[in-house]
C-alpha cells in the first residue's frame, strides 16, 4: 500500500508539472493574449476587490483582537449550535461573508481555527455554508449589469442564500463521529455579563497595545489581499491560455450532454465551462446566451454558488497553515450549485419583469463609498437579525428547560410521597 501511495503522489507531481509547463509554453506563444488577461484581472482586483474588501479585512482583525467576536459568540451560540452545529462565533463569519462576499468568510474561519475558537470539523462546516456572494454583486453586477433586469436580483439572491443555509443544515451532520468540539457547558446567569466576561478574557489573552493591533491588522489584511489578487490574475491568464489553445472546446460535448439531462438548453454549455474557472465569465456568458431566460437564470445561479476555481484557489491560500481540509469545501460548492439551481427553478415566475429600464445601474458604478455603505448596511442588518434569532431561541430553550425541570421535580416529589405512603 505504501508503494502505491508513493507512486500515486509521484504521478500527480509529474502530471501537475507537465500541465504548468505546457501552460507556461502556451503563454510564451500567446504573450499578447496573456498580457491582456492579466491586465483585466488586475483591473478587477484594483477597482473592485481591493477597495471593497480591505476595510472589512482590517475591521475583522481589530474586532477579533478586541474580543468583540467572542462577545457576539455568546449571544449567538443558541442559534448557531442547534441549527448548524458550529460555535456562536461562526455567526460573525456568516455575517461578514454575506456582507462582503468571498473569500471573507474563509479568512475569518482560518483565523478562528488558528485561535482555537472552533474545532477542525466545525471550521470545515463553517467553510461549507458561509462562502457566499455579496448582495451587491448579485443585484448590481449580475441582475442589472449582465441580465439588464433589476427585478431578477431578488430571485438570484433568495435562491443563493436559501441554498447556502440548506448546505449548512446538511453539513451539521458532517463529522458527527468526531468527538472534538468547542461547545461549552450551559452557564446560567445574565447573558450580557457572560458576553462581557468573554470579551474581557479574549482581550487580556491578546494583550497587544491598540497601536500594534491596528498595525498588524493593516499589514495582515494587505498581505492576504495581495495573495488573493495574485490568484485572480493567475486564473484570468490560465483561462485565456486554455481558450487560445482551444482545449476548452473538448469539454463542451460532455457539458452539453449533462445540461440535456437536467432539461436545460445545451447552448449554455460554454457558460458552464467558463463559470467552472471564473464566476464573472460564467455569469456573463449565461446572461448573453441565446437560451430562454429561465435556463439562463438557473445556470447563472449555479455558477455563482460554485464560485469558480479562482475563488477555490483563494480559499486554499487563506486557510493555508491550518488543518482545515479543502475536500469538504469542494463538495459543499458542488452541493450549493445544484441546490441553488433547483431553488431558482422553483422561484421562476415569482418576480414580474416590468421592462428593460436600468435605474439600479448606480449599484455597479456608484464608487467605493457606495459599495462600502451597502455592504456595511447588509452586515448590520444580518448581524441584527441573527442576534434577534439567537436571543429568541435562547429564551425558548430556557423556557423548555424550566418546564422540564418542573416536571422532573414533580415526579421526584410524587415518588417520595409514594415511598412515604408505603
Amino acid at each position: 500500500m505504501g508503494r502505491i501511495t508513493i507512486s500515486g503522489r509521484k504521478g500527480l507531481l509529474y502530471f501537475t508539472a507537465l500541465c504548468f509547463t505546457l501552460i507556461t509554453l502556451s503563454l510564451a506563444i500567446y504573450p499578447k493574449e496573456g498580457l491582456t488577461a492579466a491586465k483585466e484581472g488586475l483591473a478587477i482586483f484594483g477597482e473592485i476587490v481591493l477597495p471593497s474588501l480591505l476595510p472589512f479585512f482590517i475591521l475583522s482583525e481589530i474586532l477579533l483582537g478586541l474580543g468583540v467576536v467572542h462577545f457576539i459568540g455568546v449571544f449567538l451560540e443558541p442559534l448557531m449550535r442547534p441549527v448548524f452545529n458550529v460555535p456562536g462565533v461562526g455567526a460573525f463569519a456568516l455575517s461578514m461573508g454575506l456582507a462582503a462576499g468571498y473569500p471573507m468568510d474563509a479568512v475569518i474561519t482560518g483565523k478562528f481555527r488558528r485561535l482555537k475558537l472552533c474545532s477542525k470539523i466545525e471550521g470545515e462546516r463553517l467553510l461549507a455554508f458561509t462562502n457566499t456572494a455579496d448582495p451587491l454583486f448579485m443585484f448590481g453586477a449580475v441582475a442589472v449589469g449582465m441580465f439588464g433586469y433589476p427585478e431578477l436580483g431578488v430571485t438570484i439572491a433568495i435562491a443563493h442564500y436559501l441554498a447556502a443555509f440548506s448546505v449548512g443544515f446538511i453539513f451539521r451532520f458532517y463529522g458527527r463521529a468526531d468527538q472534538s468540539s468547542t461547545v461549552e457547558e450551559r452557564k446560567e446567569g445574565n447573558i450580557l455579563q457572560r458576553a462581557l466576561a468573554e470579551m474581557n478574557k479574549a482581550r487580556r489573552e491578546d494583550n497587544r497595545p491598540f497601536g500594534q493591533l491596528l498595525a498588524d491588522a493593516v499589514k495582515d489584511s494587505i498581505s492576504t489581499l495581495l495573495m488573493i489578487g495574485g490568484f485572480i490574475v493567475l486564473f484570468a491568464v490560465l483561462y485565456q491560455v486554455l481558450e487560445e489553445v482551444q482545449l476548452l472546446r473538448y469539454l463542451l460535448p460532455g457539458v452539453e450532454g449533462g445540461l440535456k439531462l437536467f432539461g436545460l438548453d445545451p447552448a449554455l454549455g460554454a457558460a458552464v465551462v467558463k463559470g467552472f474557472f471564473e464566476i464573472d465569465l460564467g455569469t456573463m456568458a449565461a446572461a448573453k446566451s441565446a437560451a430562454v431566460l429561465g435556463d439562463r437564470l438557473i445556470v447563472a445561479s449555479a455558477v455563482i454558488a460554485w464560485s469558480g476555481l479562482s475563488v477555490l484557489g483563494q480559499v486554499m491560500s487563506v486557510i493555508h497553515g491550518t488543518d482545515l481540509r479543502i475536500r469538504p469545501f469542494i463538495v459543499a460548492r458542488v452541493l450549493h450549485a445544484v441546490i441553488a439551481g433547483g431553488y431558482t427553478y422553483l422561484l421562476l415566475g415569482t418576480v414580474k419583469i416590468t421592462g428593460g429600464s436600468l435605474p439600479v445601474r448606480s449599484l455597479v458604478t456608484g464608487g467605493f463609498f457606495r459599495r462600502w455603505y451597502l455592504s456595511a448596511a447588509q452586515l448590520l442588518f444580518v448581524t441584527g437579525l441573527l442576534f434577534v434569532a439567537g436571543l429568541g431561541l435562547r429564551f425558548l430553550s430556557r423556557y423548555r428547560l424550566v418546564r422540564l425541570d418542573q416536571k422532573a421535580t414533580g415526579k421526584q416529589r410524587a415518588g417520595r410521597n409514594r415511598e412515604r405512603e408505603k
